[in-house]
């Protein structure tokens, strides 16, 4: 299973098979700003990375946060 949709469906509380690249505040309910916030330090804690204010703004999907992880040298998202 790919890392990235499992942390994101544990801090959104969902089932992982209801996530997408696409996946968003938009079109995901518990996506609220208290998940967005839980879902930075899971991020944090679990990739070894600290996030910019600028680098969570642009995480508006799960394919941004993907690349946002990558441009940070997060190899395994």
């Amino acid at each position: 299973m790919d890392p990235l949709i499992e942390l994101f469906a544990q801090g959104l509380e969902v089932d992982p098979s209801t996530l997408s690249e696409a996946t968003s505040p938009d079109n995901t309910p518990s996506w609220d700003s208290l998940a967005a916030m839980s879902l930075v330090t899971l991020i944090e804690q679990r990739f070894s990375v600290q996030l910019r204010t600028r680098d969570i703004m642009r995480m508006q999907t799960i394919a941004l946060a993907r690349a946002v992880l990558r441009e940070k040298g997060v190899t395994e998202v």
